[in-house]
């Protein structure tokens, strides 16, 4: 017999009846409003575990098209904001080496990520010994984050005047209550 070797692993009515891509993109859909970070390997495997055989290339393809792809996360939290319309000061820190404590503070904010979202940080650092002489922590990232901080290094170390405090340009810090804090403790900055 001269019959092609594919003839004898054709069955009847299996042509064609496999899902339509329309079908695929509904099931992937379904996979990824209860999983929402699967990518096209776990979404494969997930239509597999649902009965489903279909191939890795043909669900990367349906997703790619139908954009359904996985959106990555954003992994940072921007804490200054520069665009404000408060006074910018002069640098007067210029990055000089103090040569003893309490003449330089450096501040900034940062945030740590818990469960519930994230948690905001205000640390001031003696830029000499490079010890925190002052931090608050809140949930908001907010001008009373910053004072709460100003007022603890200063109930800590009662800085001598003229002491430079350094901040970037930061709305929290030009803050018009921030800097009546600063006039008040006769400290030279922001």
């Amino acid at each position: 017999m001269s019959l092609p070797r594919s003839t004898f692993y054709y069955r009847a009515g299996s042509s064609g009846t496999g899902p339509t891509d329309a079908e695929i993109t509904a099931l992937i859909e379904d996979i990824q409003d209860e999983f929402p970070r699967y990518g096209y390997r776990r979404v494969t495997h997930e239509l597999r575990r649902r009965g489903l055989i279909v191939n890795h290339k043909r669900v990367s393809r349906i997703m790619r098209l139908a954009g359904l792809g996985v959106r990555p996360r954003k992994r940072y939290v921007r804490t200054t904001n520069s665009r404000h319309d408060q006074p910018i000061h002069p640098n007067l820190y210029r990055n000089r080496i103090p040569d003893r404590p309490d003449q330089v503070w450096v501040a900034d904010f940062t945030y740590i990520r818990v469960a519930q979202g994230f948690c905001y940080l205000a640390v001031i650092l003696d830029a000499w010994s490079r010890k925190v002489v002052g931090y608050a922590l809140s949930q908001r990232l907010d001008t009373p984050l910053a004072l709460a901080a100003l007022r603890c290094a200063v109930a800590s170390r009662k800085p001598p005047p003229g002491c430079i405090h350094h901040t970037d340009r930061g709305c929290q810090y030009a803050s018009q209550l921030y800097r009546d804090a600063l006039d008040a403790e006769d400290c030279a900055g922001p």
